[in-house]
């Protein structure tokens, strides 16, 4: 434990990022976990226990939950075209849910950092008309179904159309009914905004950083950083503007609690069959793996395998692990920004996962 501890004390102490938490855990008891750092660096206010964070694209694996969901229900079938459920689906009758799923339906991937809105105009964002621009701009598919795998936020917009119109609600009161409320998590533990009762955290960007430059031809920086808090640029709250690719906000334990129960045989959420489904790499038309499950990302640490999922984006980065025949999983979340899927756990879990 020592040494995880050092790795994330260094973390905040060369400025890594202002605060980080971590979890790791089985299915019924946390193992270890670690908090440390500002979650508001200008009012000196420390992370605790019931902060929230943006977990950004972690949320697919809650809508891939969903869908999967509706599939044990009957209510429809992931080998099916989308257009079967969506007729104004708008790229090729060919593509199958199960395509979308595993991010091997070709549908393009425009950069999305610059698809997010402040919280202040967030009651009068109209996220269907606004993605019907985006793909009216992108009506062409970058592959054909199953040929390879390329990851897509469009993609998991449309299943969160398609949650929608197969369930009848919206897409965030499914989730809070057929997820969320199941597993005991009160809305401000974890919901698609921000808490007025939890301490969120303020998300961040290093100040002097190449990312910094990058960050400007990405978004509106006059728009949406706020004040410069020491070495960081500080972001102001808003939300990304489609929920079911990246719209979660909550407590690292909230996190803990869902993959805790996906942990456990006989799980509340999903039948094992539908687990098992959810948890099963995609091989393309040409037999090729794609390190691709349903919204899960699989790989290896000390011969243990693992299903991760990250979410990054402006002001904060996370990820998400399961470890299947360990029975753990770990957590971890920082409020500063993360562009890419850092694979941050690998360097913490190998602690305990295989014993070393």
């Amino acid at each position: 434990m020592n040494e995880i501890d050092k790795i994330l004390i260094k973390q905040v102490e060369d400025d890594k990022t202002p605060s980080v938490q971590y979890f790791i855990f089985n299915k019924d008891t946390i193992i270890h976990k670690f908090q440390l750092g500002y979650s508001d660096i200008k009012n000196k206010l420390n992370t605790q226990e019931n902060t929230t964070y943006n977990s950004f694209s972690v949320t697919k694996t809650f809508t891939a939950l969903s869908i999967l969901q509706l599939a044990g229900q009957k209510k429809l079938n992931i080998e099916q075209s989308v257009k079967t459920y969506l007729p104004e689906f708008p790229y090729s009758s060919e593509i199958t849910i199960r395509q979308l799923l595993t991010h091997s339906a070709g549908i393009p991937n425009p950069i999305p950092l610059g698809w997010i809105h402040l919280a202040g105009e967030h009651k009068s964002f109209d996220r269907n008309e606004f993605f019907s621009k985006i793909f009216d701009k992108h009506k062409k598919t970058k592959s054909k179904p199953n040929e390879k795998y390329a990851y897509s936020n469009l993609g998991y917009v449309l299943l969160g159309q398609l949650v929608e119109r197969v369930s009848g609600i919206s897409y965030e009161d499914y989730v809070r009914e057929n997820i969320i409320q199941p597993l005991n998590i009160k809305s401000g533990e974890l919901d698609f905004t921000i808490s007025e009762i939890n301490q969120h955290a303020k998300g961040y960007h290093k100040k002097y950083s190449l990312s910094n430059l990058i960050l400007g031809l990405l978004l509106d920086k006059s728009k949406y950083l706020d004040e410069t808090e020491g070495k960081w640029n500080s972001f102001k709250d808003s939300y990304v503007n489609g929920a079911s690719y990246g719209g979660l906000i909550g407590e690292p334990e909230a996190f803990v609690k869902y993959i805790q129960e996906l942990l456990k045989p006989n799980c509340k959420l999903i039948t094992d069959d539908y687990k098992k489904l959810l948890f099963t790499e995609n091989y393309t038309s040409n037999n090729k793996a794609t390190g691709m499950c349903f919204s899960w990302f699989c790989g290896q640490l000390n011969d243990k395998q693992y299903f991760a999922h990250a979410g990054g984006g402006g002001g904060y980065y996370c990820e998400v692990r399961i470890y299947p025949d360990s029975g753990i999983g770990s957590v971890i979340m920082f409020n500063r920004t993360g562009m890419a899927d850092e694979r941050f756990l690998d360097k913490l879990d190998k602690y305990i996962i295989g014993g070393i």
